[in-house]
């Protein structure tokens, strides 16, 4: 079976995003969450900034 690397841009709301397609496609899942370490210019400490997951 082929497999595909596909990349969404989710301004705010990526682990919305991942969790939405997580639970709509039976057998995937959430990976790592990765998080900001500090403030930045447009957030804050601990802001969801990717999420890795795996659609099957």
């Amino acid at each position: 079976m082929a497999k595909n690397t596909i990349c969404l841009w989710c301004d705010g709301t990526v682990l919305e995003a991942a969790t939405f397609y997580t639970s709509t496609f039976p057998d995937s899942e959430l990976g790592a969450i990765f998080h900001a370490p500090s403030d930045y210019p447009s957030g804050r400490q601990g802001d969801v900034l990717t999420v890795l997951f795996t659609v099957s």
